[in-house]
């Protein structure tokens, strides 16, 4: 990777540090890293800073978005895991084999009522998987289901509207080009 590139993701990665501080961004879901190389391995830590007023988090639903290829969710300790796998509109290859499904959704749901997410407290709910081999948006939507109510958020912007006019807007990920083909290829 070029260092013209790091210095890129570097610098929208502390925009997007900044961003996300700011008193709107933490209102809602969103990811920790804003931005990530085309073609390249990604860590997706979906960032949850309350629940539904005073209800606590029992269950974040993440909707993987199309082209991000191989998602696989952390565990977390008190909490199941729910995976759901679609077949694909175009196959692609990796390792050396087909693959003509993959991962649509992630579901973490609380055992107990005791392991669900107060709303007083923060916490990351995280998977990786390959992002897209073409530069351009994700946009990832959240669907936070509490033990009163829930917050979905799911809103895409529309062509010339920006991410924060929304009121629950999807976690947003900015795949930047590849630096000359450096990128790790499945």
């Amino acid at each position: 990777m070029s260092s013209n590139t790091i210095k890129t993701i570097a610098t929208s990665a502390i925009f997007a540090c900044a961003t996300a501080l700011s008193g709107h961004a933490s209102a809602h879901v969103v990811l920790e890293y804003q931005v990530a190389p085309a073609g390249a391995s990604y860590k997706a830590t979906f960032k949850v800073g309350h629940g539904c007023g005073a209800s606590p988090t029992r269950q974040v639903v993440v909707d993987i978005p199309d082209g991000f290829r191989g998602a696989r969710p952390q565990p977390k300790p008190g909490w199941t895991l729910d995976v759901q796998r679609g077949k694909l509109a175009t196959p692609y290859t990796s390792h050396g084999r087909n693959v003509t499904e993959d991962t649509t959704r992630i579901t973490w749901t609380a055992r107990t009522a005791e392991d669900a997410l107060p709303s007083a407290h923060y916490d990351e709910f995280v998977l990786v998987g390959q992002t897209p081999e073409q530069a351009g948006m994700l946009y990832w939507p959240v669907r936070q289901i509490c033990a009163q109510g829930r917050n979905d958020w799911t809103e895409v912007p529309q062509p010339g509207q920006k991410l924060h006019d929304l009121k629950s807007p999807a976690a947003a990920l900015e795949v930047l080009p590849q630096a000359g083909g450096s990128a790790h290829q499945h």
